[in-house]
């Protein structure tokens, strides 16, 4: 036989010692970091997701949604100035947080340009540090009328905006159905 053909039948593992380190790492070791993962993935004491305070973060995850608000649907509206003494008077009056003053020509002009149906906008959704008055105490149709009675205060000329009329109030709450926050 030539050493040519002994070399042909040799592999890369020449001693015992090598073979028992490819075994170790081929078979073995997979076997131990599969076990630790099964131990890692069914270890109870984990932090849950994104929070450390398990109650808290219950808490937040099942917050209301909304309330629903049953009202007199023939109570008679507010009036503009009704509304702004009851709901707008704290930031409007002082000219808090950025509002514009009660009666500020120069800070309600460049309001006024946009027009009462972004005004109303503004105050119903909520604009800058107001937030927004839909949905609260007041029906939109009186927040209309403060933003008019504000408005108007501050140099426009706008219309009070009236009630629905029966018809059209029943009709819109039947499509609506309740009023929600």
């Amino acid at each position: 036989m030539s050493d040519h053909d002994e070399q042909d039948h040799t592999g890369p593992i020449k001693t015992p010692a090598q073979f028992l380190w490819v075994v170790l790492f081929s078979f073995v070791l997979p076997i131990f970091i599969i076990i630790g993962l099964v131990y890692y993935v069914g270890a109870a004491n984990k932090p849950a997701e994104g929070s450390s305070d398990l109650p808290k973060s219950v808490a937040e995850h099942i917050q209301k949604v909304g309330i629903v608000e049953i009202r007199d649907a023939n109570r008679e509206l507010k009036s503009g100035e009704q509304v702004f003494k009851a709901q707008c008077t704290t930031c409007h009056t002082a000219g808090a947080l950025g509002s514009p003053k009660f009666g500020d020509v120069a800070a309600w002009s460049p309001r006024i340009k946009k027009g009462y149906d972004a005004l109303l906008v503004s105050a119903l959704k909520g604009k800058g540090n107001m937030g927004a008055q839909g949905g609260g105490e007041f029906d939109d149709v009186e927040i209309g009328r403060a933003v008019v009675y504000m408005a108007n205060a501050g140099g426009a000329k706008f219309a009070e905006p009236k009630a629905p009329t029966t018809s059209a109030a029943s009709s819109e709450n039947s499509a609506q159905g309740m009023n929600t926050k």
